[in-house]
């Protein structure tokens, strides 16, 4: 309790002041990111999903285009690792990149979105990302490739899930993996896999990794915990993993075979098992999706996967992601009270107070607020959002389709960006955390709304979701629409115009949703008459 109680009044004037990941605090902790995936018979499209929420104060915040290449024979491919930049004076805490070195480059190179991760190339392959604690004498810095560089390998070479689980498989034991635990979400058109990788052990090369097939009809989840338990490598239609994946936890006494199931979770991350930050979020998605199967939210474990209560549609997705636990004992935006180090009671970081006052059961956990304690899906530091479509039964230049929403989820839209485009609208291109505040940049139109917002959220957020819910609605009812109209493109031939027609359709729903972030920041702060 007191450890919890110290990070409250160290946090308190973050919260209070601002909303926007801009402040240098708690540089040692990682990334929370929520995944969440949907299997082809359990979205109400037929489309595969996968999912990433970039809950981070240091990553890039915008997103880009990059182009279908062929390269030479002998061209190198540098590789770097993403380390934490210095914190410049009156400038946004960031992260570097200090290059690990030099890689063969394949012959050719496939389009593919990238932001801070690579999520989605012209293939319909599409990653989202989630960092899990692994045990820390795994880490080793021998190897070349990180998190943010295995990503855009794979979307650089790869079509499917399997082939890129495969090729990051040689990667990582031809060069090495210098990070910590992750988990890939990794969806093509037909299925979608979780990758959980961790490093080979200090001083040592290589990886240890499984990866778990997420069933078609089922709906799984990623929330900064490893989750993948038993491994069974004889169901090769659901199960694959490194050759030293048994190996490497019999040498440390991880796990004894002969009196033991080995399960990957609990040899390589198992206090991530233990952090109900991660465990909260996992219940709370299968609860929004498969409310009838009343999983216990405070429960060590769920299953890998389950089955939801009906068919996953677009809707549902954004709802999963804008939530503060709504409706639950945990609901994160009733006020909050504390106890500080001298006995008083005291208004948290996170209270609203125009709202009902209600104690919630924050005092009961163990290890703080930030990482190992409570959080929520949508939390105030979220840099960008993606929930991407996989679909079979279109062409890939309109099958793959990636929804971005900048900064807080909960106060914020999803724009359509299909795979094929060519260029994105150029306030999304232009990185916010390299300009300072700017207009220039689609991300301080929604950080600026996100930040006014949270200081009145009951008041203000109607007036936020006023906007956003009929806009995002339109888009739902465009999507057909517009992708009808690229398929008759298609079916005559007239391929460029068909990616045209897509690009000019996604700018404009860029540029709409950014100049409506900055007119309802307008409105808001003018309405309510800077009366705090």
């Amino acid at each position: 309790m007191k450890n919890a109680i110290v990070i409250f009044c160290l946090l308190i004037p973050y919260f209070l002041f601002a909303q926007t990941p801009s402040f240098d605090f708690l540089d040692d902790e990682k990334m929370e990111c929520t995944s969440v995936t949907i299997g082809k018979s359990a979205s109400s499209d037929g489309s595969v999903m996968t999912s990433h929420t970039d809950d981070s104060h240091r990553t890039r915040t915008n997103i880009n285009v990059v182009p279908a290449q062929d390269h030479p024979a002998g061209t190198m491919k540098t590789l770097y690792k993403r380390t934490y930049a210095p914190r410049e004076e009156g400038k946004m805490a960031k992260y570097g990149f200090t290059k690990t070195g030099e890689i063969p480059q394949v012959a050719h190179t496939y389009q593919y979105f990238n932001s801070a991760y690579a999520c989605l190339n012209e293939k319909q392959l599409a990653i989202g990302e989630s960092t899990f604690s692994g045990r820390p004498e795994l880490q080793s810095d021998s190897g070349l490739i990180d998190c943010t560089a295995l990503c855009e390998l794979l979307v650089e070479r790869c079509t499917t899930a399997r082939h890129a689980i495969k090729t990051a498989g040689e990667l990582l034991n031809a060069y090495g993996w210098n990070d910590a635990g992750e988990c890939l979400t990794i969806a093509d058109k037909n299925e979608v896999w979780h990758l959980e990788i961790v490093g080979p052990g200090k001083g040592k090369f290589g990886a240890v990794w499984a990866a778990q097939r997420v069933p078609d009809e089922h709906i799984s989840v990623n929330a900064n915990a490893s989750t993948i338990r038993e491994v069974d490598l004889k169901n090769k239609d659901y199960y694959m993993a490194s050759d030293n994946v048994f190996s490497v936890a019999e040498e440390n006494g991880w796990y004894d075979k002969k009196k033991e199931a080995f399960r990957f979770a609990y040899a390589y991350a198992p206090e991530s098992r233990a952090m109900l930050a991660c465990r909260r979020r996992e219940w709370r998605v299968f609860d929004l999706l498969a409310p009838s199967l009343k999983l216990d939210p405070n429960t060590e474990n769920y299953p890998f996967s389950v089955k939801p209560d009906s068919l996953v549609r677009m809707e549902d997705m954004v709802r999963v992601f804008k939530d503060y636990y709504e409706g639950t004992e945990y609901d994160m935006r009733k006020t909050l009270t504390i106890t500080d180090k001298e006995g008083k009671t005291v208004i948290s970081p996170v209270a609203n107070p125009f709202m009902k006052a209600d104690e919630l059961k924050l005092n009961q956990i163990n290890g703080g607020w930030h990482w190992r304690g409570e959080r929520t899906i949508a939390v105030h530091f979220t840099v960008y959002a993606t929930i991407i479509q996989c679909r079979n039964f279109l062409p890939d230049e309109v099958g793959g389709l990636c929804w971005f929403a900048l900064d807080n989820v909960a106060s914020s839209i999803y724009v359509p960006f299909y795979g094929s485009i060519t260029e994105m609208p150029k306030p999304y291109t232009t990185c916010g955390r390299e300009t300072g505040f700017s207009k220039d940049a689609a991300w301080w139109a929604f950080n600026r709304l996100g930040t006014i917002t949270a200081k009145r959220w009951g008041d203000m957020y109607p007036v936020v979701a006023s906007v956003w819910d009929p806009l995002q609605a339109s888009y739902f009812i465009n999507q057909p629409v517009i992708e009808k109209q690229a398929l008759d493109l298609l079916n005559s031939g007239k391929r460029q115009e068909a990616i045209a027609i897509l690009t000019k359709y996604s700018n404009a729903c860029g540029q709409e949703a950014v100049e409506k972030a900055w007119s309802t920041g307008d409105y808001i702060w003018t309405m309510f008459d800077g009366t705090w």
